[in-house]
């Protein structure tokens, strides 16, 4: 997690890396049913992989989507306090 990631924790916001094809439909219910929160607000945007290269072979790391999740106020995801 980055450093701007784990700011967003004390504001209610919380980053996951998702499933390319999931939808913000999809995020909210599996973080509300897994962690048992109101999500207010999901925003959600693609990371293309890097190119890489080992001596003359060039390849690519894998495109991923990272989901930002909203909580409502006063709530928050105790599993993940830990860590900040």
């Amino acid at each position: 997690m980055s450093e701007k990631a784990y700011a967003g924790m004390e504001k209610g916001v919380y980053t996951f890396w998702v499933k390319p094809g999931s939808t913000k439909t999809d995020v909210r219910n599996a973080v509300q049913q897994a962690f048992g929160v109101k999500v207010v607000k999901v925003t959600t945007f693609n990371v293309e992989g890097k190119v890489k290269r080992v001596g003359k072979y060039t390849g690519n790391r894998n495109d991923r989507k990272k989901a930002m999740v909203k909580l409502a106020d006063g709530q928050k995801i105790e599993a993940l306090e830990g860590l900040v």
